[in-house]
């Protein structure tokens, strides 16, 4: 099993990012595969989720309406779609997955993958 972030870069606040997770080594369409942040001295925290049996997605407060997360199948890859971005997005920014449908964006305990992590700094 693997999951490989990519398209953390430094960015000004206001502007846009595009992260993606690719996904190898099992069933894609069977996972709901999420997005997490762990910013400088805080805890790793949940940001979007997308269930790929059904396209269902959830958001955390602080994210909804700037940010939108996508699911490719014939990719296998998540992309999360990062707009109107400020200065306390800034994190390592993590893909993770767990089988099954969830209802609500699961707690980092939940997960049963995760990828190593891709670096997304908001000059303010």
């Amino acid at each position: 099993v693997q999951l490989v972030e990519s398209g953390g870069d430094l960015v000004q606040a206001g502007g846009s990012l595009r992260l993606s997770c690719a996904a190898s080594g099992f069933t894609f369409d069977d996972y709901t595969v999420g997005w997490y942040r762990q910013a400088p001295g805080k805890e790793r925290e949940g940001v979007s989720c997308i269930s790929n049996s059904d396209g269902s997605t959830y958001y955390a407060d602080s994210v909804k309406g700037r940010f939108t997360i996508s699911s490719d199948s014939a990719k296998n890859t998540v992309y999360l779609h990062m707009n109107s971005l400020k200065a306390e997005d800034t994190a390592i920014y993590y893909c993770a997955a767990v089988l099954g449908l969830q209802l609500g964006l699961p707690g980092t305990y939940d997960m049963d993958f995760w990828g190593k992590g891709t670096l997304v700094i908001v000059s303010s």
